[in-house]
């Protein structure tokens, strides 16, 4: 008897092997129409899959994450298909699943590959899926696999670095290649398709390797889906940041300067500020101590801390002074200059804990290939803060956490999201530092507080920060997409490297634990986020710009500086649009730049002294004095 047991804790009993389809089939036909992959044990199987002992068995559908994965894991190999029926000479290297869709890079060798062959590929992949053949996973021996791939140096590569007796192929129709499997039952349910795109890619993501073409496509079980994600895609374009960020002129960057190094022109500087403000004062009510640390520090430092270790290849190079051997580093992260804050001065248990804030700008050189926008850039301001506690705080600090960070996604509206508990990887913990011990106590206070806060929560392995677990605020924003927004890491590891301590009730040194947090995780990409959830439309608060005054005709210029001015005294930044042009086109103009309120004034205005106002998006709002017109604008740009 094989005792199977389900993720609502049930156990289901079969008298021999028996597949994950099997056990669908014993729930319900519809259930087993649906279930395109599985979990045996917490690994991702097909559906065909024998289980010959006791094991847990997760059944997967489309509507889950993984269920997904295991759907775009099978088109990548339809799309490899499709690709070699065009381009026999073509060489294939690897192809994944990723967030939307997946993607293949490809050698094309001679041959070009573009836009003019997304369709035909589309159209192949169709004509393939509807053979409706099932997907079939074997084992190779690395011998053999070796000869197959005897012309492919990549997939070569790839062999080389398996161990033999892991190796498996999959195959489909007239299509067979390397992988490790995870696929659906067969091609017959992907319905619809679409390439996406083409662009450059590295092997191995190397700059000193061959560029590839990386194809990217998506595929969905209903036409209707795929619909449904072009108009989502179309719409994503619209609120793309960096469209959104030249139109309203908030950044820019420049070749001069830098690649990924954003210059803030006035009105991001204002709204960069302005997230400041609301976030330094939220963190003064909360107990935070602001504090400035440099842009460089000793190369020492990051030795110290691990960082020059673990993110050395991602770092500048090191800045070498005409001190002989004497080396900086553009600072990579700001939590090793606050260790050295908390180190100048002794500390007892009734001083902690302290919390030290810093909007720290700090620098990674990313490759130029993944520079994006604001999201992926080589230079960004972190809202940083450490917070020294005794193990006893421990719980409770990081409970107040996780409270500043849900009151800022409530204040910028971002109400969906999930908190990602970030644990090491599970069997490889070469990449990570300190002990066991103290790894399990940081996991186990996150895991407490989170249950305590009743937070909606998902458990990754693997995705911690070297020095100690975290949680990740994942959230959607208008589109549906998701984003890691605010991060909160438990750290034991770096109060011993610098070997940071207070003095205890009995008199004794003692370790504090350090908390690393950054709600919005860097201004850039929260800046980024926010543009593209908004489409622009920022909160009141947060807008450079919340009116403009349109002057009818040059006579009434000087009215329109009273108005500004009156305004400006009150604290309620905008402008004038003193252009020698017609009201309406000055209405469309500050329409397309998204400025909330317009204030038109004439010789009626002037005359009476009040303002006609406009509401972007709504239209005339009305005739109002000048005291009621700053009483409105008070009440709508007042923070949070």
């Amino acid at each position: 008897m094989i005792k199977i047991t389900l993720p609502d804790g049930s156990v289901k009993g079969f008298e021999s092997s028996v597949t994950p389809m099997d056990v669908a089939r014993s729930i319900s036909e519809g259930l087993a129409r649906n279930t395109i992959s599985a979990l045996i044990d917490g690994k991702q199987e097909e559906v065909t899959t024998p289980i010959t002992a006791d094991a847990t068995v997760q059944l997967l559908t489309w509507n889950d994450d993984l269920g997904k994965k295991a759907f775009w894991h099978s088109s990548a190999h339809l799309l490899a298909q499709a690709i070699m029926e065009y381009y026999p000479g073509a060489k294939l290297t690897i192809g994944p699943p990723i967030e939307n869709g997946f993607y293949y890079d490809v050698d094309f060798g001679t041959d070009i590959f573009s836009e003019k062959d997304f369709e035909k590929i589309e159209q192949k992949m169709l004509e393939n899926a509807k053979k409706d053949v099932q997907f079939k996973k074997y084992p190779v021996s690395k011998k053999e696999a070796l000869e197959i791939y005897k012309d492919n140096e990549y997939k070569t590569e790839l062999i080389e670095n398996l161990e033999d007796g892991t190796i498996t192929f999959v195959t489909h129709d007239n299509f067979t290649d390397l992988c490790r499997g995870g696929h659906i039952p067969s091609t017959g349910i992907v319905k619809a398709t679409k390439v996406l795109n083409a662009a450059g890619a590295y092997w191995r993501g190397s700059e000193k390797n061959k560029q590839l073409v990386r194809v990217y496509g998506i595929t969905f079980p209903k036409q209707k889906d795929l619909t449904e994600y072009l108009e989502r895609l179309e719409e994503a374009k619209k609120r793309d940041h960096r469209k959104l960020g030249k139109e309203l002129g908030l950044f820019t960057f420049s070749e001069k300067v830098g690649a990924g190094l954003p210059l803030w022109l006035p009105k991001g500087a204002k709204l960069r500020q302005k997230l400041i403000e609301f976030l330094s004062e939220a963190q003064r009510k909360a107990g935070y101590e602001l504090v400035a640390t440099p842009h460089v520090g000793h190369k020492d430092l990051y030795i110290t801390s691990g960082h020059y270790e673990k993110y050395g290849a991602d770092s500048f190079q090191p800045i070498k002074t005409p001190n002989e051997g004497e080396e900086f580093l553009l600072k990579p992260m700001n939590c090793p200059h606050h260790c050295e804050i908390y180190r100048s001065s002794p500390w007892s248990y009734k001083d902690l804990p302290k919390r030290f804030a810093e909007f720290g700008t700090v620098y990674r050189y990313e490759q130029s290939g993944e520079l994006h926008g604001l999201t992926r850039v080589r230079g960004f301001t972190q809202d940083d803060a450490h917070i020294f506690c005794t193990p006893d705080q421990l719980i409770s600090e990081f409970e107040k956490v996780i409270d500043l960070v849900l009151y800022t996604f409530t204040s910028l509206g971002f109400n969906d999201y999930t908190a990602q508990v970030s644990l090491r990887d599970k069997e490889n913990h070469e990449k990570y530092i300190g002990t066991d011990e103290n790894w399990e106590k940081a996991e186990n206070a996150i895991k407490t507080a989170v249950k305590e806060k009743g937070l909606p929560t998902v458990i990754e392995y693997g995705e911690a920060a070297f020095y100690g677990p975290k949680l990740d605020f994942m959230v959607k924003d208008a589109l549906g997409r998701s984003w890691q927004l605010g991060t909160i890491q438990v750290d034991y590891n770096l109060p011993e490297r610098f070997d940071l301590h207070y003095v205890g009730s009995d008199n004794e040194k003692h370790r504090p634990v350090m908390i690393h947090r950054a709600p919005f995780g860097s201004l850039e990409r929260f800046v980024a986020i926010l543009l593209e959830h908004t489409a622009g439309d920022l909160p009141l608060w947060l807008s450079p710009e919340p009116f403009v005054v349109l002057p009818i005709s040059e006579k009434y210029t000087d009215y329109a500086k009273k108005v500004l001015h009156l305004m400006e005294n009150s604290d309620i930044c905008g402008l004038i649009d003193e252009r020698n042009e017609k009201t309406g086109k000055k209405i469309r103009d500050a329409e397309i730049k998204k400025i909330p309120y317009m204030f038109v004034v004439g010789e009626k205005e002037e005359a009476s002294g009040t303002v006609s106002i406009r509401r972007r998006g709504e239209g005339d709002l009305g005739t109002f004095t000048l005291e009621e017109a700053i009483s409105m604008m008070k009440k709508v740009t007042d923070k949070p």
